[in-house]
């Protein structure tokens, strides 16, 4: 997942070409014949080899970079692209081709369309915030700045907060031998973690709240568990922080002599596009006005699109309202978001027949898997709904995956808030919490990635960031689990 050199076009022009490629495929969609009804993707058709290309998708994200590191930078997106003409492949084998195309059309104008968007949106509004000033990538500033992302995090979306702060940390911390495990922490904490307390937070507790949570549940039912998870992982950062501070070049580590210019944030009208793009999601989720537009039975609701508008609209006058010295300053540019958007794409079409498996339930190939969760009796089993939902949610990006194990335990927003609120509480914690076992375990994972690795930080490979993970998130996890009141 190398990231090359910066893109050399103009922003406007970038945008312009995306929604260029948007407009064409939605214009051939819209002129295809269209079925009297969309023959949903039934997992009980399909059987576990249709699940192979996802394990292909992933072992490439997490081999390319390592193996064949030019190679891949050169084609990661035909790679991606490959795999998910295989998945479609698979199931026009396995069901019908008009079938897969119906897949093809849901996954990528429902689900896909909005999750880029979104970060889309964040990425290039966050990037013209630029805060300047003697930041030195001691401990205690370290310390200060994860807690802050992890604070911010539920208010401003995981996505929000890590791109506010990702290039002031890098900037504190780029004159250290020792700092790739600093963004490690980033992003257990600013990009996971903080993100449980509200819908905003982080996007499986968004799909929650669409489907009628309480926007507040998770702030009352959660907060203990959250605080006791980011107090005991900023606590193991700080311990390691300053063991390798102790041993960084004192010529580096030391503070200047010379007075420096203190902190200053600009790009200031940057926060208030931020607020506007959390109005606009809410509004969108709180508006239904019951127009909609069908393309191949995929019903898309007139205030996703008018979301979705707008949501392109704040990123282009983000640009336009930001000096280019800003976004220069910060060393921004759209390769990041470029990686993330074709790696995810092949990602959500890989992950559509795992996805179809899961929900048939007991009807479908994992019906082992689904039995885990409840006992004998027939009750849910709270431990197993944490522990499936988190490691799922790992390599299967977590907002779906929460989805589906939603609605597993019978998915009445009243009843899992009332008598099965442990089961809801440990599905929210380990979607959340356990998004930060890999890279792709949710969307601003791999965009840290891409960014810090742009500006020259060599990160851990897919399988060394899951091994800091192993080490330093799953028992802190794993002692929440056994003294929490849930379960």
């Amino acid at each position: 997942m190398t990231v090359g050199a910066s893109n050399q076009l103009h922003p406007i022009a970038v945008l312009t070409a995306g929604a260029l490629r948007l407009f064409v495929l939605a214009t051939g969609l819209a002129l295809m014949p269209q079925p009297a009804a969309a023959v949903p993707l039934d997992g009980a058709a399909l059987s576990w080899p249709c699940g192979l290309p996802f394990i292909g998708i992933l072992l490439s994200i997490a081999a390319g970079p390592l193996l064949f590191p030019k190679f891949w930078h050169r084609h990661y997106g035909k790679i991606a692209a490959a795999w998910s003409a295989v998945t479609l492949a698979a199931i026009a084998l396995a069901v019908n081709p008009a079938t897969a195309l119906d897949a093809f059309v849901d996954a990528m104008l429902d689900d896909y369309l909005s999750f880029i968007v979104v970060l889309f949106a964040l990425f290039t509004v966050a990037g013209g915030i630029i805060v300047t000033g003697p930041l030195r990538g001691a401990p205690l500033v370290n310390l200060a700045l994860l807690a802050l992302g992890t604070a911010m995090a539920s208010a401003v979306g995981t996505t929000g907060a890590a791109m506010i702060l990702i290039r002031p940390l890098i900037r504190a911390n780029e004159e250290r031998r020792y700092n790739a495990h600093v963004f490690v922490f980033f992003i257990f904490l600013v990009a996971n973690i903080g993100g449980a307390l509200t819908p905003l937070g982080d996007p499986p507790l968004f799909v929650g709240f669409l489907r009628g949570i309480n926007f507040f549940w998770t702030t009352r039912h959660l907060l203990i568990e959250t605080l006791v998870v980011a107090g005991l992982v900023l606590t193991i950062f700080f311990v390691l922080d300053a063991w390798l501070y102790a041993r960084e070049d004192r010529a580096i580590a030391a503070p200047d002599a010379k007075p420096r210019e203190p902190v200053r944030i600009r790009g200031g009208i940057n926060f208030l596009l931020i607020a506007a793009i959390i109005a606009v999601i809410l509004i969108a989720a709180a508006w239904r006005p019951g127009i909609s537009v069908n393309l191949r039975g995929t019903e898309i609701a007139l205030q996703n699109l008018l979301r979705d508008a707008s949501l392109v609209l704040i990123a282009v006058m983000s640009i336009v309202l930001t000096p280019d010295e800003h976004r220069a300053a910060n060393g921004f540019s759209f390769e990041p978001i470029k990686e993330v958007a074709k790696l995810f794409a092949g990602i959500f079409l890989c992950i559509m027949p795992v996805l179809a498996i899961l929900q048939a339930g007991k009807a479908g190939a994992f019906a082992w898997l689904i039995g885990m969760v409840t006992d004998p009796a027939g009750r849910p089993n709270e431990a197993a709904y944490f522990w499936l939902t988190g490691g799922l949610s790992a390599v299967l990006d977590n907002a779906p995956t929460y989805l589906v194990f939603f609605q597993l335990a019978g998915g009445d927003p009243h009843e899992l808030m009332g008598a099965l609120s442990g089961t809801l509480a440990a599905i929210s914690m380990g979607a959340v919490y356990m998004g930060a076992l890999t890279y792709i375990g949710n969307a601003p994972n791999l965009m840290i990635y891409a960014i810090v690795s742009e500006r020259g930080i060599r990160m851990p490979s897919f399988f060394g960031f899951i091994g800091w993970s192993l080490i330093c998130l799953v028992p802190v996890l794993a002692l929440v689990a056994t003294i929490t009141s849930h379960f």
